[in-house]
């Protein structure tokens, strides 16, 4: 398939994955820096573990300064079901310094009223924040037209064939970027179904493809299929 003949592609696993898991209402979740900072305490570990981190954290500390300011042994201890607590630690501490030091508080509402490209540039300046955390923060909280690229959106994309197989995650923002509608409902939409479709059926391993509606489309189901 041409690279013109992509975005068409696109529109149809769109349509698939939207006929297959439903609609999803573009609604922010949660205020921007419990986003922004859950996400960061969301890296390799589940939900529920990223869940009571957070609450830990608010319980024990009570703002954003308190956290910020706080020994790193008892910000380690509160975050510490997330996993990985030294790692997560200074990242937290600086990007809530840098925060502060630049806008006078621990406070991202300003995003709203940047530009896209302007508001994923700012945040990934901020320490250890990378393209998914930063698109998250954007679609989910500000409905910015920006398509947040985690495992389970990079292997069905992937597989589907818009993108090679050396292409990682961080690489494959700017490609999608490009392919896909700059729409924030299509791109919430299409983030949220192929992570539900990663999650239930193109999983790591072994794909269910049996019970996959995007075979006929699928460059690796088709390979597969021809092969011996």
């Amino acid at each position: 398939m041409s690279a013109e003949d992509l975005p068409a592609k696109a529109q149809q696993v769109y349509d698939l994955l939207l006929e297959h898991y439903g609609n999803n209402p573009l609604v922010p979740r949660r205020e921007p820096m419990h986003e922004l900072i859950s996400t960061i305490l969301s890296h390799r570990t589940t939900e529920a573990n990223e869940a009571r981190a957070y609450r830990q954290l608010r319980e024990r500390f009570g703002d954003w300064e308190a956290v910020r300011d706080a020994p790193v042994a008892e910000l380690a201890t509160a975050i510490a079901p997330s996993n990985f607590a030294e790692a997560k630690v200074p990242k937290i501490k600086a990007v809530l310094a840098q925060i502060s030091a630049e806008r006078g508080a621990a406070e991202i509402g300003f995003l709203a009223d940047l530009p896209v490209e302007e508001g994923m540039g700012w945040l990934m300046r901020l320490p250890g924040v990378g393209p998914k955390t930063a698109a998250l923060v954007l679609l989910f909280c500000f409905a910015k037209p920006i398509l947040p690229v985690d495992t389970h959106v990079h292997r069905v994309s992937q597989r589907l064939g818009f993108f090679g197989p050396k292409v990682n995650p961080t690489q494959a923002h700017p490609i999608l970027w490009k392919l896909l509608p700059h729409d924030a409902q299509w791109l919430y939409n299409y983030h949220i179904n192929q992570l539900r479709h990663g999650q239930q059926i193109c999983v790591w391993g072994r794909p269910r493809c049996e019970r996959c509606p995007l075979t006929a489309i699928c460059d690796y189901y088709q390979s597969s299929q021809a092969a011996p």
